[in-house]
């Protein structure tokens, strides 16, 4: 699903780090060696048919890399 986010992604947690994320040797095979984290957070996001919902997104990110690999997870609501 594709999609855009549209304003901050608030409420950012760390879901895992290093070990305890079960993508971990793709991400390292995909993306490079970084010290790598799943997170989560909210945010506003735009559909490719304009739809705007308030989200519940998961993301990987490590330092110097970046965040990679968005996904929704929830619609928490639609606007």
């Amino acid at each position: 699903m594709d999609f855009q986010i549209v304003g901050p992604v608030r409420d950012v947690q760390v879901i895992a780090r290093g070990r305890g994320i079960r993508e971990l040797r793709r991400l390292r095979k995909a993306y490079g060696s970084g010290h790598w984290h799943k997170k989560k957070g909210v945010a506003r996001i735009q559909l490719i048919d304009g739809t705007i919902l308030k989200s519940e997104l998961h993301w990987y990110e490590a330092h110097g890399i970046g965040k990679k690999e968005f996904k929704i997870k929830r619609v928490l609501e639609y606007e």
